[in-house]
């Protein structure tokens, strides 16, 4: 089994370290995730002096190209596919507004000091007297047997100061399976309104990282654990709870969309699919009405969700971009599929759906298998039956109609240069008369039947 320090970089660090009299060590992630055995290709270098200088010396050493940040004190070069950034030892202070620290020039125990958790702050020597050394002052290595997230110092002053480790310890929690500390849990409770000086992009970026562990519900459920959820994601904060009328509730929509995230997650490693996953119910709460009738209604939840979307997207400072569209739209068409079965699916409607979603379809059947989720046996037995039978008529239409990537063969251009005629609404009324005789099976998907037909409505609205 190979060392930690095995590839050749380690050695010429720890040469041009000597070189220059100055102390270096691998520190932070590297050294946690070979403990657990995890690949990493990104090393953190901390040096007793300038880490700017050792990268230079080194980048020379090794004639490649090294990136120089001076606001942050530190380098980074790539070789032999490792990335490994040098930063100066320091020790840190922090003013309450802010998450920047004032930083000072320190030791690698001031370094250690000023890290967020045990785990993180375990380093390797580079020194040749003890070269790979591990370095431990916080019992980090136990912590990690131990399977807990603990702060090297008080947790209030850890997450005080820099709230975002707050967001951190329960990404690891949720990425590594390891245990918050009860102390640590308690002290994030307290400084939970720290969270206002942190900015939207950099709790967006720990969300990503969340969504994308294999379970990422552990994620949601500390955050809920926590009080940081209403904070953090107030929309699907509005989830959580079961209301009773007359002896009758619903399910607990905060419970059941954690599910469905992590049988999305179970299959596919689409991170906007898991945000659709987690957000598909967020409309349930403003829709929730009570029916003597039939019980608890959540009527168009679908559509009002999907209108929430931008707002989500919007509070997190994510881009109103590609990717929310394509959240968005799941969020609206989960409900279609399954809605589909009566008592016969008809070509009509899955050629709709197919239109409809696009090359999104197969994600959209996904969240949709992801939905199925009742302690009613016999429920789920229904819904997986109508999924399969949705699924093989989905297959059979696209045999035969090719839907997917419709486009209407009729386009304004020819209705104008047929009839003479400038824009006006009329062109639009044909196009969509067209278009809806196709997705109808009124008339097949090829042009000679829609031409015709352009022609008898054109006519009808007393055009040419």
């Amino acid at each position: 089994m190979k060392g930690p320090l095995d590839h050749s970089i380690f050695k010429i660090v720890s040469e041009q370290a000597r070189l220059l009299g100055v102390r270096a060590f691998v520190i932070g992630g590297y050294v946690r995730d070979w403990f657990l055995q995890r690949p990493s290709n990104d090393v953190d270098i901390v040096v007793e002096g300038s880490g700017i200088e050792l990268a230079a010396s080194v980048a020379s050493r090794l004639r490649t190209k090294v990136s120089v940040f001076k606001n942050f004190g530190t380098a980074m070069l790539r070789y032999k596919g490792i990335e490994v950034e040098f930063v100066g030892a320091r020790k840190e202070s922090y003013n309450r507004n802010s998450r920047n620290p004032i930083v000072e020039d320190g030791t690698l125990e001031d370094d250690q000091l000023r890290r967020d958790f045990t785990i993180n702050a375990m380093a390797f020597s580079l020194q040749q007297e003890d070269f790979g050394a591990l370095v431990d002052p916080f019992g980090g290595i136990q912590d990690l047997n131990n399977g807990i997230i603990r702060t090297p110092c008080d947790p209030d002053t850890t997450y005080s100061d820099d709230p975002l480790r707050m967001i951190r310890a329960i990404r690891f929690s949720t990425q590594l399976g390891l245990t918050i500390v009860p102390e640590s849990m308690e002290s994030i409770r307290r400084n939970r309104q720290r969270l206002e000086i942190l900015s939207k992009e950099r709790i967006a970026e720990e969300l990503h990282k969340i969504l994308l562990a294999p379970t990422p519900s552990r994620g949601f459920e500390l955050f809920d654990e926590c009080d940081l959820l209403r904070l953090i994601l107030p929309a699907v904060a509005n989830l959580k709870g079961i209301e009773t009328m007359e002896g009758r509730g619903h399910k607990d929509n905060f419970k059941h969309s954690l599910q469905v995230l992590d049988n999305v997650a179970a299959v596919s490693d689409n991170l906007w699919l898991r945000w659709a996953a987690l957000l598909h119910d967020v409309g349930k709460p403003a829709t929730k009405k009570w029916d003597p009738a039939i019980g608890w209604t959540f009527h168009n939840h679908d559509f009002i969700g999907a209108r929430m979307i931008p707002g989500i997207f919007k509070q997190l400072k994510m881009p109103l971009n590609e990717k929310m569209k394509y959240v968005q739209k799941l969020v609206q068409l989960h409900m279609r599929p399954i809605s589909l079965v009566t008592d016969e699916v008809t070509d009509s409607a899955v050629r709709r759906l197919v239109f409809d979603a696009g090359e999104d379809l197969e994600d959209l059947m996904i969240l949709c298998k992801a939905d199925i989720t009742s302690k009613n046996d016999k429920k789920v037995e229904l819904y997986k039956r109508n999924y399969d039978l949705v699924m093989d008529k989905i297959v059979e239409v696209e045999e035969k109609d090719r839907i997917r990537n419709f486009k209407n063969p009729i386009t304004g251009d020819l209705i104008m240069e047929k009839y003479g005629i400038p824009p006006c609404n009329e062109i639009g009324t044909i196009k969509e008369y067209v278009k809806n005789a196709i997705l109808d099976g009124v008339i097949p998907n090829d042009f000679d039947a829609a031409y015709k037909l352009m022609e008898e409505k054109a006519h009808e609205l007393g055009i040419g």
